[in-house]
This record gives structure tokens, sequence and C-alpha cells, in this order.
């Protein structure tokens, strides 16, 4: 065995049984103040947020895009796509009595669910810009870009400052 390759091995095996490690060290016991989901309340806050943000981004978009009845069909399609997929967070005890390559699988597994949910998203808007005039294609796509960190978008860094 070459001296790279027993490397790779001992540190994948060093990760996993850290990874599992990790898990059980985070999961309370089942009587244990905290045990489940103590800060539920403050996510679902969060999320009523995020949501408030999206409808208030998403209402400002149209103004710009200057949405004609015709396209409104098109608009509301788009927009019911856009809404977040509500996931679950897996059961930290579940987890924790899965084997390494049951974990790995699980994990795979969830992320081919976010995957189809973003394909179905970007599919959702592709349909969408096909639906806008010239002009209205240029305004999506000059918007679109500041979300996605283009020039005059505030990117995705530390609070939403410059990437860097």
């Amino acid at each position: 065995m070459k001296p790279n390759r027993r490397h790779l091995i001992a540190a994948t095996l060093v990760a996993a049984i850290g990874f599992g490690a990790a898990v059980q060290a985070q999961t309370p016991p089942a009587g244990a103040p905290g045990a489940g989901r103590p800060d539920a309340a403050r996510m679902e806050q969060f999320r009523a947020r995020m949501q408030e943000r999206m409808a208030q981004r998403l209402g400002e978009l149209k103004q710009k895009l200057a949405i004609t009845p015709a396209q409104e069909g098109a608009w509301s399609t788009w927009t019911a796509n856009l809404q977040p997929t509500p996931h679950q967070r897996p059961d930290r005890a579940e987890i924790a009595r899965l084997t390494t390559p049951e974990r790995i699988d699980r994990m795979r597994a969830l992320r081919a669910e976010r995957n189809a949910a973003m394909d179905k998203r970007m599919d959702a808007t592709k349909t969408f810009y096909a639906q806008l005039n010239a002009e209205q294609k240029k305004t999506f796509d000059a918007e679109s870009l500041r979300f996605l960190g283009g020039k005059g978008g505030r990117g995705h860094g530390h609070h939403g400052g410059p990437r860097g």
C-alpha cells in the first residue's frame, strides 16, 4: 500500500469516527432539558421572517418586471415553485444508531432530495423566463444576478456583505 493511500484511508476512518462521536456527544439524554428541539420556536420565527422577506422581494420584482395580465399565470406558477420545501432534520438518536455506511446512505438520500427540489425550482425559473419579453428578461437577469452576488449585489458573504 502506498503511503498516500494509507494516509487517505486513515483520514477517512478518523473523520467517520469523529462524525459518529460528534453525533453522540450532541444527543441529549431523552429526559434531559433541551431534548428534542429546544429552539423550534426560534426557528419558526426565523422561517416566518424569511417568508416575509421573500414575499417582499417577489413583490418588488413583480413591480420591476411589470407583469402583464397575460403573464400572471406564469408568475403564480413560478412563485409557487419557489416556496421552500419543508425538510426535517434527522433524529440524532436515529442517526447515532446507524452504522457509518448507513449514515452515508442516509446523507446521500437527503442530498438527492435537496437536489431534486433545486432542479424543480430551476426548471420553473426557466419556464417563467421564457414567458418574459426582451425588456423583462434584461430586468430579470439584472435582479437575479444581484442575488447571486454579481455586479451590484450583496453576495453571500458574512451578513450579506461582499464575498472575498
